[in-house]
């Protein structure tokens, strides 16, 4: 790491509503992974800055939990308006420093629109419960109030949807906000925190900070921080799990997966292969919910040359191309570890149906695309657990293709796996369907959807070693997240009705 130039653009903090040049002497470039360009340089933030920023968050919280409701919804019925008024232009920040295409990127900025819009409803989200005359003259009710000071740790390959993921509906409940986006594509949701302040957003309630691995410790042992939210590797939420409960917070952490999509003889042909490609291969493979792995049953076993077929004709190429099917990779790095694994999994055993290690760039693409950071699609078939490709999460335009000889196989090999993101099965018979969505052990399930992914009236719901702790992101779980449930038991007693003492535990 070196100091910031001068000559190259930085990425500030922001801290108490004000845009902030780090005083850090720490810094990593932001590298476009279509030409590895260098768009700007993002500080890996001080102590001292994280401490001021949660500070912030902590005097905010004074008087931003006792906003109106009313008043927090129209902030967010504002911010809405200014993301969707925005939206290509945010496209064009996220494509530009994390690969993926512009209609891909816009994707990313609606899924997380969505749960902006479900914050603004948080009237009807934050209502508590009331049982009246319990006893005699009793009654009890129940509070949703906030946490205090929350923090949001986002990944990489989503870098508008997810911190959209968290911080409105944190926000939303009363609770202030310390974000720390991915330090490889900060500037598309650095972009989204601006809006938010533009919305209304006072000053303290949203704050962020760059950085790596002495950052989310930080956030993770800060005594002020309540709760945190992280979605990301295994290896990193695992230790983010851990560390934050020993210090007494909250957390929620969406980790690795491993989805597999059944694929049954019935199923309609030609929607299925495109579901599987779509899902195998967008965004570069780089999604948490992409089929990973296509668990071909009985006679749609056959169906592997179609689909190595269908996969020849995507074009590969920079993200901001209008006819590019399949992106870059985020990293030098990440392509090194993909193509890594694509030969692990020939030397142990696996067929190379379609070797995507040495992609031909689309026409147009400009002369800088030949150093991205790309892998075609690729496909290796007769893939079984126990090889590298099948256990580990490839994060890549990688289709492992395994066998099955009856649905009940299929569902065993999932329900062996460890992860339980998502799955999905392709068939026209609803007792098949039902089968599977009652057999099988995965948090969210997909019956001819291959990308399960509820919207926000939802809950995301992975499971198993995908995901630690209770209550997932958005949706109703997430309101129970972010906020305390305070039980209230009164009575009220008129002038001139006394009682006797009651040393029982009784209320009569």
């Amino acid at each position: 790491m070196a100091s910031s130039s001068s000559s190259t653009r930085t990425v500030p903090l922001l801290i108490d509503g004000r845009l902030v040049e780090s005083r850090s002497t720490q810094w990593r470039d932001i590298v476009n992974p279509a030409t590895q360009q260098v768009l700007a340089r993002v500080p890996l933030a001080t102590r001292e800055e994280v401490d001021a920023a949660v500070a912030s968050a902590a005097e905010a919280f004074k008087t931003w939990r006792k906003t109106a409701i009313g008043t927090r919804a129209r902030i967010f019925l504002k911010y809405q308006q200014l993301i969707r008024d925005n939206m290509k232009a945010l496209a064009a920040i996220l494509t530009a420093e994390q690969g993926k295409t512009l209609a891909d990127a816009e994707g990313d900025v609606f899924r997380g629109l969505e749960v902006v819009e479900h914050a603004a409803a948080i009237g009807n989200l934050q209502l508590g419960e009331l049982a009246n005359n319990v006893a005699g003259g009793v009654d009890t009710y129940t509070l949703l109030q906030p946490l205090g000071v929350c923090a949001g740790i986002t990944p990489f390959n989503f870098p508008a949807m997810i911190p959209l993921w968290m911080f409105p509906m944190a926000i939303a409940t009363g609770n202030t906000f310390v974000l720390k986006p991915s330090e490889q594509d900060p500037m598309v949701t650095m972009r989204l925190a601006e809006l938010a302040m533009e919305a209304g957003v006072p000053p303290g309630v949203l704050n962020v900070v760059h950085g790596a691995e002495d950052v989310v410790n930080a956030l993770c042992d800060h005594p002020d921080i309540k709760a945190i939210s992280f979605v990301g590797s295994t290896r990193v939420g695992t230790h983010v799990y851990q560390r934050a409960s020993l210090a007494g917070k909250r957390v929620q952490c969406m980790m690795g997966a491993k989805n597999h999509a059944v694929v049954l003889p019935d199923a309609h042909k030609e929607q299925t292969l495109n579901a599987l490609l779509g899902a195998s291969f967008g965004a570069a493979g780089q999604r948490c919910m992409a089929v990973s792995v296509a668990v071909l049953v009985g006679a749609a076993r056959e169906w592997v040359p179609d689909l190595v077929a269908k996969a020849k004709t995507l074009k590969v190429g920079a993200g901001d191309r209008p006819d590019t099917d399949v992106g870059p990779l985020i990293s030098c790095a990440a392509k090194d570890r993909v193509t890594a694994l694509i030969q692990r999994g020939t030397d142990e055993g696996a067929t190379l149906a379609l070797d995507g290690r040495r992609p031909v760039l689309a026409e147009g693409n400009a002369p800088a695309a030949a150093e991205g950071n790309f892998v075609g699609p690729t496909i290796l078939t007769g893939v079984k657990p126990g090889m590298q490709v099948y256990d580990q999460e490839i994060f890549g335009p990688v289709l492992c293709v395994a066998e099955a000889e009856t649905l009940d196989d299929a569902i065993a090999m999932i329900n062996a796996n460890p992860n339980g993101n998502g799955t999905a099965v392709f068939t026209q018979s609803g007792a098949a369907a039902r089968k599977f969505q009652e057999e099988i052990d995965v948090g969210q399930v997909g019956i001819n959807v291959p990308i399960p992914v509820p919207v926000p009236l939802f809950s995301f719901s992975g499971s198993r070693a995908s995901k630690l702790g209770d209550l997932g992101p958005y949706g109703k779980q997430v309101v129970l997240f972010y906020t305390q449930t305070k039980t209230v038991t009164e009575r009220w007693f008129e002038d001139d009705v006394t009682t006797g003492v009651n040393t029982t535990i009784s209320l009569k």
